[in-house]
């Protein structure tokens, strides 16, 4: 069925009060038609429930107010009123079935030009049959195929644009690149990734990630889309060897301080698991395997040992300071004790204990008593008087005691000892070349600074060469 669509001149009505019709997408209004009215809902529950359906008006509830114009119903379904002050009224029964998603449209559609503008003068029509029958010059060639050398031309322009594009694209990445404070900045940089690191190189650093990338995936990472997994080892890395505080690192990376200290936080935890899952003691077999030539005169060292201490924030309890108050240092330290196997490697790492505790009594809260049997020797310094607590060897530079004057099989023992037990003085300054240990520790990181501290003895295992061949 066709439906005939009419134009509507709209026309202001000065009314107290304004109709408007419910349906959607329907701006009609009493106040400016004169020409549509409006009709309440009928009262016939059956009827007035089709009529919801019709205008999809889903769980809604008319009132005596709401109306529907009559541009939603047949002109067949109206009364027209017999005066001209009359209202129109609805025929029994009828239904609004036009609206917009039924493609019909209350405004006509704009006529084309050719609608709007008849052309009947006989020169127009004169004009209208040259066209149709007198064909147009042949006044240009574009139908006609390109020369060879044409094509060849532009095929050559296009290759170079695409070469001067992959240029144009090299350039912005390498730009892009120097611009941010990522690794692959510093591949070329030998001197730099030793000071961001204490990587010899980006190749030791790469084999590093090689071995501790399968188990990334694991650990919760704090940034999943500011930084790259390399990228934020690189950060963790740099908080320990160059010091940088978190705002410094925040700056430089482009993040926020919070960010760097979950990412700190979460790669100390993952490093800390994941490397001090991989036991670092040594079998005695395998010691002696290894065994450097200076100790054929001590060929039964298992371990060489001593303590270090690291400066921290004087706390505000006098109690705790005077736990924490190191006279060695003239300083509130923790301290630590680290043992290394003859030929270098770090084998032992003890917890980090107040600074005011004995060497003796660090050596016995370690643990490392129980690793050790009647058939290994152990080499300490002066400070360590555990002859009572191991049952095995203990070689340590023997004491003047009340003589005057050492003998000399004892000036030679001493020596020898001391030339063989500065191996273990040489791995600790390697790890104190974090600069974050150089600097005073802040209590603020004293929850995690063991586990800070355990990381950078253990990631000098594989940052440094063996000490000894």
């Amino acid at each position: 069925m066709s439906l005939k669509k009419e134009r509507f001149h709209f026309i202001r009505q000065q009314k107290q009060c304004h109709e408007h019709c419910c349906v959607p997408r329907c701006t009609s209004s009493s106040k400016f038609n004169a020409v549509l009215s409006f009709h309440a809902f009928p009262s016939d529950l059956e009827l007035r429930k089709i009529w919801l359906v019709n205008i999809r008006r889903d769980k809604f509830v008319p009132t005596p107010h709401t109306k529907v114009c009559s541009l939603h119903f047949l002109k067949e379904q109206t009364i027209l009123p017999k005066t001209e002050l009359g209202t129109r009224r609805l025929q029994k029964g009828a239904v609004a079935v036009l609206f917009q998603w039924n493609n019909f449209t209350i405004r006509p559609p704009r006529l084309t030009v050719w609608e709007r503008v008849q052309v009947n003068t006989p020169e127009a029509a004169g004009h209208e049959q040259a066209m149709d029958c007198t064909p147009l010059p042949d006044d240009h060639d574009y139908h006609k195929a390109p020369e060879a050398a044409f094509l060849d031309m532009a095929l050559d322009r296009i290759q170079e644009l695409e070469e001067k594009n992959e240029a144009l694209e090299k350039e912005f990445k390498e730009l892009k690149i120097s611009c941010t404070f990522v690794l692959e900045r510093f591949i070329q940089s030998d001197v730099n990734i030793r000071l961001y690191t204490r990587f010899p190189n980006y190749r030791e650093f790469l084999l590093f990630w090689e071995l501790i990338e399968p188990s990334v995936h694991k650990m919760v990472r704090a940034s999943r889309q500011s930084l790259q997994p390399i990228d934020e080892l690189f950060l963790s890395l740099m908080y320990l060897s160059a010091g940088f505080t978190e705002l410094d690192l925040a700056n430089r990376f482009l993040i926020s301080t919070s960010t760097v200290s979950r990412i700190i936080c979460s790669w100390t935890n993952f490093l800390y698991t994941l490397l001090g899952s991989v036991s670092i003691w040594i079998e005695a077999e395998d010691v002696k395997a290894h065994l450097p030539d200076d100790f054929k005169e001590f060929s039964d060292t298992q371990i060489i040992v001593d303590c270090t201490e690291l400066k921290c924030q004087t706390p505000s309890s006098p109690v705790i300071q005077s736990e924490m108050y190191s006279p060695y240092k003239s300083h509130c330290t923790m301290k630590a004790l680290i043992g290394i196997a003859p030929h270098g490697p770090i084998t032992f790492i003890s917890s980090l204990y107040e600074g005011s505790i004995s060497d003796k009594e660090v050596f016995r809260k370690s643990g490392l008593i129980d690793l050790l049997t009647d058939d290994m020797a152990i080499m300490v310094d002066k400070g360590f008087l555990i002859n009572d607590l191991v049952k095995c060897k203990v070689y340590c530079p023997p004491f003047l005691k009340k003589s005057s004057q050492m003998s000399a099989p004892s000036v030679l023992k001493t020596q020898k000892i001391a030339s063989l037990r500065v191996h273990v003085e040489r791995v600790i300054r390697r790890v104190k070349e974090n600069k974050l240990f150089e600097s005073v520790i802040p209590l603020s990181i004293a929850g995690s600074i063991n586990k800070i501290f355990a990381v950078a003895c253990l990631l000098s295992n594989y940052q440094n060469k063996h000490l000894v061949k």
